[in-house]
């Protein structure tokens, strides 16, 4: 199994899994806030569509983990406050 970096910690994947794919598998439901209210935002389309899951990709922000392929070595960002 491979793994990625999620705030500096490794988190095994199956190859094919998607961040989103990734994160949800280890249990992980949520892994930002919105601004306003701070309500949990994690997967929420799965498809692209909205903005819920979006997380920082190897320093690039803005980056929705349903979309983006997992792959070895990277580093994942999670955080609050992206959107809303």
């Amino acid at each position: 199994m491979s793994e990625i970096i999620v705030d500096g910690r490794p988190l095994a994947f199956i190859e094919g899994q998607t961040v989103a794919a990734a994160l949800v598998a280890a249990g992980r439901v949520a892994w930002r806030t919105t601004r306003i209210g701070h309500r949990p935002r994690g997967v929420f389309c799965g498809i692209g569509v909205c903005f819920d899951c979006l997380v920082t990709i190897d320093g690039a922000g803005g980056q929705r983990a349903c979309l983006v392929p997992a792959r070895a070595g990277m580093t994942v960002t999670t955080g609050e406050g992206d959107d809303e």
